[in-house]
C-alpha cells in the first residue's frame, strides 16, 4: 500500500515539473516575440526616419539578428524541454510503418 501512494506521489511531482518547464518555456517563447517585435518595429522606425526606404529597413541584417541569435537559444530550449524527438516524435518510424502497411492492406483489399 505504501508503494502504490509512494509511486503516485512520485508521479505527481514528476508531472508537476514538467508542467512547470513547460510554463517557463511558454513564457520564453512569449517574451522572444514581443521583445523582438518591439525592437525590430523600433529598429525599422528609425531607419526609416533616417532616409531608408521601408525595404531597406526591414530587410537589414539588424532588423532580424535577435530574432536570429535568440531563435538559436529557444530552439536548445525547446529541445530541452520536448526533448530531440520534438519534430518526429517517438516511435514515428514504427508509427509510420504500420500507417503504409495498413494502407497497404486497404488497397490490397479493394483488388
Amino acid at each position: 500500500m505504501k508503494t502504490d501512494n509512494y509511486t503516485k506521489e512520485q508521479k505527481y511531482f514528476r508531472a508537476q515539473k514538467k508542467v512547470e518547464e513547460l510554463k517557463k518555456y511558454y513564457i520564453h517563447l512569449s517574451v522572444y516575440i514581443v521583445v523582438n517585435i518591439f525592437i525590430s518595429v523600433k529598429k525599422i522606425v528609425r531607419n526609416v526616419g533616417n532616409g531608408e526606404t521601408f525595404q531597406e529597413a526591414f530587410f537589414d541584417f539588424g532588423t532580424f539578428a535577435i530574432w536570429f541569435f535568440w531563435g538559436i537559444g529557444l530552439v536548445f530550449h525547446t529541445f530541452k524541454v520536448f526533448g530531440f524527438d520534438f519534430f518526429l516524435g517517438k516511435n514515428w518510424e514504427e508509427k509510420k510503418i504500420k500507417e503504409h502497411m495498413d494502407n497497404q492492406t486497404r488497397y490490397d483489399g479493394n483488388r
